[in-house]
């Protein structure tokens, strides 16, 4: 049976709205409407002057090699941290959730990463892909003879920020898990071990499909992160280099706006961004949805 609670009064709703409309409007309508409308101008790297240019920041954008480079980067930056990320905090609230004895601190422990500020998670993992003095560059070149060098190649400098950021959120989505996990009814389990269910087979069976709401949820929010938060891990690892081959999107509207002194363009690529995120939003909620068990 829904509950409703009803309002005397027509004000009352508005006013408790009143706080969350005005915080919304501040940080989020106000900036994509500047954002929106600069990308229609064309400004001097000062603000002094702004001169209306329609589309054509946008039709220079897409005749930009580079820019359509950063969609390939983004891309692949993008579905290795959501799916890493999420593969390894899932595995992690599996092993967390049999635990008995010091079940409280191994939990504690993996959550510490999610207190790390993302630049101070950067250079963390600059020590250790450091080609010099990083731990994990030397156990790669002493135990399989593997050099690392994040400055020069690309794919180890993809490698060094994929595995900052999902570092970084492993923690979030670890605590979802846990807690998903932790609701199944233990009933379940003990029934289909009864039955000679294995523990595979108990997690494919019973704990993934009822897990498929908490997955798709970060599934979301992974995608979210991998494309405006990991700018401050790629800012301070790599600086979207070697040349611009981790340089994302989101890399890239900072590198346009405040470096190259770019309003116009970088305003311009802001929105095809949140028009990206938007849209890849929708879908997941349209499509991917429907296979997702909230029974």
């Amino acid at each position: 049976m829904e509950k409703r609670v009803l309002f005397k009064s027509t004000w009352l709703p508005w006013l408790l709205l009143a706080p969350q409309f005005c915080i919304i409007t501040v940080f989020f309508f106000w900036p994509a409407g500047q954002a929106l409308l600069q990308s229609f101008q064309l400004q001097d790297p000062f603000g002094l002057s702004t001169e209306w240019v329609g589309l054509d920041n946008f039709k220079a954008l897409f005749s930009d090699s580079g820019y359509l480079e950063s969609f390939k980067t983004t891309a692949v930056f993008s579905t290795l941290v959501a799916t890493i990320g999420i593969g390894v905090s899932l595995m992690l609230a599996v092993l967390a959730d049999r635990i008995i004895k010091g079940a409280l601190f191994y939990r504690t422990l993996l959550i510490v990463p999610y207190a790390v500020a993302p630049a101070v998670a950067g250079v963390l993992w600059i020590f250790m892909f450091s080609p010099s003095l990083g731990i994990v560059s030397y156990w790669l070149a002493q135990s399989i003879g593997f050099q690392t060098d994040y400055l020069l190649n690309s794919n180890h400098a993809m490698g060094l920020i994929v595995s900052a950021a999902v570092w970084k959120q492993v923690s979030y989505n670890f605590l979802f898990f846990v807690a998903g996990l932790q609701s199944i009814p233990k009933s379940l389990i003990e029934a289909a071990a009864i039955d000679g269910a294995g523990p595979w087979k108990r997690f494919t069976s019973i704990q993934f499909p009822l897990l498929s709401p908490t997955t798709f949820f970060l599934l979301v929010i992974n995608l979210v992160y991998a494309f405006f938060d990991t700018f401050a891990i790629i800012d301070a690892t790599t600086h979207g280099g070697p040349g611009r081959d981790t340089s994302t999107l989101v890399y890239k509207v900072y590198y346009d706006g405040f470096k190259a002194m770019d309003l116009g363009g970088s305003a311009a690529q802001s929105v095809v961004l949140m028009v990206i995120v938007i849209a890849l939003t929708v879908f997941q909620f349209r499509y991917v949805e429907k296979k997702v068990n909230y029974a």
